[in-house]
């Protein structure tokens, strides 16, 4: 019996025993699942304590968009100055002084528009809430003011992204890059002129630091001007109206904890004591966040300005091009050999043809220096960005007109030993050809022009981009 018993006990105790394990088994598995409501909760809470920041108010957005107006319109004015150097309209003439004229605006372009990369972000980051608002169309009129936003966004990123691995001449697409980027500045314009236009309002409102905050320095929210910011600040939460309709506004009130049917209460608003602290917090923050974009606009501008610069040269880090380093102490942007002309150059029989609209004359590059040579110092302004300062020797263009009896204010074409390439064939307005600083350039900084800068001869002129000082060329052709 005892060992029955026991026998019994024990096996009692072994089958209690399992159901113990498979009891404690389901407990856990109920305990976990009991906490993924919680941890969803959370973290659906944390994403919107997140989203609910004091930089992100229709101030902060305000004076972005005021940066970022003002960087787009350089971009813009100084783009379509390059672009018209390039493709000018019949009528237009163009000034040669300063001479250093193209070096300031491109060099511009390019600062302006690497300033715009931090900028861009953070406006970005200040308006999310509003571009993830629900619902996210609320009529035609609001579908219209979405796309232009859709539209500027999408332009401003592909037009930035492009344009900044431009400066590297690396081309990964399939399209012709300066033909796409001249017709996207005008589609940012447009849509940024029309994002204006709605937002007038808003921009007007809180265009003064003085009108956009208290006396305790916390944000004032005027929802009566049409912001799409939310209001800063959990105490607003426990009001049902702060919380869109539908399925979104019943996931947003489970996650803050909210009851659907909880309205304001007194004691959920800030206590009069607590309005200064808050209202600290929130200008300290906003300066922290104002002083994180100005250090990365400045750093980004400063680590960067040094291929167009003399004074940013020392910190040149991220541009593509170093000043002074290349052959005759000056950088290249496409090589001889790139440009296949490595035997057409180096020619023993090589000749300059220059075609009036009477007189041909051929020369060789000992007859070019007969004729006499002059020294300017002109800048090489590239379209990525980079310059510098160059001294020069070579015989006048007015001078070589003046040789085959041509009027030296003429319009001019100059062609390239290149076989292929868009810039081959450059057409110079007579404004250039007269200026007395054009040359042919055969000297470069003191000794004769590198091959890969363009011997036998070239062109040099005030106030152009590089693409239009034609290297290697063999003939110049008077045109009118």
């Amino acid at each position: 019996m005892r060992d029955a018993d026991g026998d019994d006990a024990r096996q009692g105790q072994h089958a209690d025993d399992g159901d113990h394990s498979g009891q404690g088994m389901a407990e856990s598995q109920s305990h976990g699942a009991s906490r993924l409501p919680t941890i969803v909760r959370r973290a659906l809470h944390e994403a919107r304590s997140a989203m609910a920041s004091p930089n992100r108010n229709a101030r902060s957005a305000v004076v972005l968009g005021r940066l970022l107006g003002i960087a787009f319109l350089i971009c813009f004015g100084t783009g379509l100055y390059s672009h018209f150097l390039q493709d000018p309209l019949p009528w237009m003439r163009f000034p040669t002084r300063p001479t250093q004229l193209y070096q300031f605006t491109q060099g511009l372009h390019i600062t302006a528009g690497i300033a715009i990369i931090p900028l861009l972000l953070a406006k970005l980051n200040t308006v999310m809430p509003a571009l993830a608002q629900d619902p996210p169309v609320r009529g035609v009129l609001h579908l219209l003011e979405r796309l232009s936003i859709a539209v500027f966004v999408s332009a401003a990123i592909v037009q930035v992204g492009t344009g900044l691995v431009n400066t590297y001449q690396w081309y990964p697409w399939p399209f012709p890059f300066r033909q796409v980027h001249y017709a996207l500045s005008y589609v940012l314009i447009g849509s940024l002129a029309i994002h204006i236009a709605a937002k007038l309002r808003i921009i007007a409102r809180y265009w003064r630091a003085r009108d956009a905050y208290d006396a305790d320095g916390r944000f004032v929210h005027d929802g009566s001007v049409g912001s799409e910011l939310p209001e800063y600040g959990l105490e607003a939460r426990g009001d049902s109206a702060t919380y869109p309709r539908g399925i979104t506004g019943r996931v947003m009130r489970w996650a803050d904890g909210a009851e659907p049917s909880r309205a304001s209460r007194p004691d959920d608003q800030p206590r009069a004591d607590r309005q200064p602290r808050a209202g600290r917090r929130q200008r300290v923050a906003r300066r922290g966040f104002f002083a994180g974009i100005a250090a990365a606009t400045a750093g980004v501008v400063v680590l960067t300005v040094g291929q167009s610069s003399r004074l940013g040269e020392p910190f040149n880090v991220f541009a593509p091009r170093q000043r002074h380093r290349g052959p005759n102490d000056l950088p290249v942007n496409r090589t001889a050999r790139a440009a296949g002309v490595l035997a057409t150059a180096t020619a023993a029989d090589w000749t300059l043809t220059v075609v009036g609209p009477a007189v041909t004359r051929t020369f060789s590059r000992a007859e070019l220096v007969a004729l006499g040579m002059t020294m300017v110092e002109l800048p090489i302004s590239c379209v990525e960005g980079w310059s510098q300062m160059g001294t020069w020797k070579g015989v006048r263009m007015r001078d070589l007109l003046e040789a085959v009896q041509a009027d030296p204010a003429s319009d001019v074409r100059v062609t390239s030993l290149e076989r292929h390439g868009g810039y081959r064939i450059m057409d110079m307005g007579p404004e250039y050809a007269s200026d007395p600083t054009t040359l042919v350039a055969l000297e470069l900084n003191g000794g004769t022009l590198d091959l890969d800068h363009g011997f036998p001869a070239r062109i040099i002129a005030p106030g152009r981009p590089g693409v239009l000082q034609t290297k290697w060329i063999e003939r110049i052709e008077v045109r009118s």
